[in-house]
């Protein structure tokens, strides 16, 4: 895997909480890095860069307009992911993840492989995999308030998440996360100003300021 963008300095980021950030499919880190400016100063994003060639963009598995995947091709992705973190995540407070569109199949993809490794995690305009081999390993916590705080934003009308697949990632985010769910009419299948201050708002509750 490429090396990050940081949001800060490497002199700057020991003691803060590491927010690594997945871009969409055929999208780039540099996208994901022009959202640094809405995280809270004690949060470093890393924005890391998917392996597969889209079209000179970036994307982290293949993807058809039904969100088909290849799990094999999926949890490839993945461990390059893991093991990026398990490198470079050392001296911080905490590691959240932010993904966008697949980047959110990514980041909770990641949840459940690594379960009680991540503080907070956020998805925009994104969906949750399908996948059986995941379904049948899963655990989440009895207990609510043990889950792993999730903020999910998007527009009713996203015109690239179909509806089964969003109902699919509802169903799964309420079961498994303590989840803030938040819609943006007329957004479509982007990031918007008002969800960005959404955002900004619950990292500063669940990734609160270190001494």
């Amino acid at each position: 895997m490429s090396e990050a963008l940081f949001s800060r300095p490497a002199a700057e980021r020991a003691g803060t909480h590491l927010l690594v950030m997945l871009h969409g499919y055929g999208s780039s880190a540099a996208a994901m890095a022009s959202l640094f400016p809405a995280l809270p100063e004690h949060v470093t994003g890393a924005a890391l860069s998917g392996p597969l060639d889209v079209g000179g963009e970036r994307g982290w598995f293949l993807l058809d307009y039904l969100l088909t995947h290849d799990f094999a091709e999926v949890v490839a992705s993945a461990q390059r992911v893991l093991d990026w973190q398990d490198a470079h995540a050392d001296g911080y407070a905490s590691v959240s993840l932010l993904g966008y569109s697949q980047g959110m199949a990514m980041a909770t993809t990641l949840m459940r492989l690594r379960p009680g490794a991540y503080r907070a995690a956020v998805g925009l305009s994104g969906f949750v995999l399908r996948n059986d081999l995941l379904e049948l390993s899963e655990s989440p916590p009895a207990d609510p308030a043990a889950r792993v705080p999730f903020f999910w934003g998007r527009d009713p009308r996203d015109p690239v998440i179909n509806s089964d697949a969003v109902a699919h990632g509802a169903a799964w985010l309420e079961g498994h996360t303590r989840l803030t769910s938040r819609t943006y009419p007329g957004m479509g299948h982007g990031v918007g100003a008002d969800e960005l201050r959404d955002v900004a708002v619950f990292l500063r509750h669940y990734l609160p300021a270190t001494a």
